[in-house]
């Protein structure tokens, strides 16, 4: 074997040994939580420790990762439903999506808060998911299907906050989020309603240098 033929021959080991530890951790981490020792991870993924370690030094790492492939699932559903004509339908599609993606990830909750979601990577990917859920609330307040005081922000939010009301029962009920989706997008449909008695919160904005992660003008 060649040189140069051992060294692509290894690039190909590592892009498949990062596809398998990615797979692995995320069913564990969504079976189990982020307690899930390295160990056990790498035992799934059929490696050695060290070759977790390569990939991804901490464990928060790998959850940034982990996070990464979720958003950018996000991403791509947002996007393509940018391109709907029934734009009131087309948000409810994207929160029925993301809820549905949290409900069945149990390390979900337990992420939010870490230091993965400070990784530059992570931050960059939710700034862009709330440009493109503001888009896509703007297309329905446009015709006339969510409330006109509905944001992008709002809608981000509420993601968390249904998937968290439902979170406790998921073990037993594993669908019932979907009950407290249909009763919070009957709040926003447009209709004869007093005005929302608090401002909109203000925008969603990750990319902050300084690390912190609370939400600060647009």
């Amino acid at each position: 074997m060649t040189g140069r033929t051992a060294a692509v021959q290894a690039r190909a080991d590592s892009v498949r040994n990062r596809r398998l530890l990615l797979r692995a951790a995320t069913e564990a981490f969504a079976e189990c939580g982020v307690d899930v020792s390295m160990h056990t991870i790498a035992q799934r993924a059929g490696v050695a420790k060290g070759t977790v370690f390569r990939h991804f030094p901490t464990k928060d790492d790998l959850l940034a990762a982990i996070m990464m492939q979720l958003l950018d699932r996000l991403l791509e559903t947002a996007d393509r439903l940018l391109r709907a004509d029934d734009a009131g339908r087309a948000l409810k599609d994207f929160m029925t999506h993301g809820i549905g993606l949290l409900a069945a990830d149990r390390a979900f909750c337990d992420v939010i808060g870490r230091p993965s979601l400070q990784h530059a990577d992570v931050r960059e990917a939710i700034d862009r998911l709330c440009d493109t859920v503001e888009d896509l609330t703007a297309r329905a307040r446009e015709q006339g299907a969510v409330r006109g005081d509905i944001t992008g922000t709002d809608i981000v939010l509420l993601l968390g906050g249904i998937h968290q009301t439902a979170q406790p029962l998921l073990d037993r009920e594993p669908r019932v989020w979907e009950r407290f989706l249909e009763i919070a997008f009957d709040g926003l449909r447009a209709r004869d309603r007093a005005p929302l008695p608090h401002p909109p919160p203000a925008r969603l904005r990750m990319a902050d240098p300084s690390g912190g992660s609370a939400p600060t003008e647009k």
